[in-house]
């Protein structure tokens, strides 16, 4: 049962956090919040997408090759592991589109120079700076208890390597131009993914 679990969750966090998320933006915007790459071919910025659309066709390849006996375990799952996963993956998503939530008007998937939105600090956002992020990983994290295959923990490994590179070389240095000092005095005071962890 723990393939279809997890290819269920996957279409949920699809669901909610791109498909809901984005026809609510429009509807309150006239913007569905899809912006997309805009680094250079090969800088860190695009790696940084390339991972994080890998680490997607991970997540969904990875039920799928268990499904057809390509792909095992690479440690025993016990009943309690599989249900922790699951639960944190479910809550994952529950916080992850919270968080999406919280962001209101400047919520965007991806950076346009050009575009000069708030910077968000209240909410989630005063306990870690890119709490949608955070909360993306945990859903990796329990994604990758419960089904912890070869192709599941890749897909964790480029989902955690291209959001770490997404925010240092893509959307920090956009924010300190665009919001200055205010955005170094949040960084100063808020870590990045973690509480009190990666401040300054």
């Amino acid at each position: 049962m723990r393939p279809p679990i997890s290819l269920g969750l996957l279409v949920v966090f699809a669901l909610v956090t791109f498909g809901l998320r984005s026809a609510q933006h429009r509807r309150e915007t006239g913007s569905s919040g899809f912006v997309g790459m805009s680094s250079r071919v090969g800088s860190a910025g695009w790696l940084g997408g390339v991972l994080f659309g890998l680490s997607c066709v991970l997540a969904a390849g990875a039920p799928v090759a268990e499904l057809a006996a390509l792909v095992g375990p690479v440690l025993p799952v016990t009943r309690a592991m599989a249900i922790a996963g699951a639960a944190i993956a479910a809550l994952g998503i529950g916080v992850t589109y919270a968080a999406q939530r919280a962001m209101g008007r400047s919520w965007r998937i991806g950076v346009r120079e050009s575009e000069r939105t708030e910077l968000v600090v209240s909410g989630p956002f005063r306990i870690v700076r890119n709490p949608i992020f955070s909360c993306m990983m945990l859903t990796g994290i329990g994604l990758a208890l419960l089904l912890p295959n070869p192709i599941a923990i890749a897909s964790l490994a480029c989902l955690f390597t291209g959001v770490e590179l997404q925010v240092r070389a893509v959307e920090e240095p956009y924010l300190r131009r665009v919001h200055g000092e205010r955005y170094a005095a949040y960084c100063a005071r808020v870590g990045r993914f973690v509480p009190f962890l990666g401040r300054g």
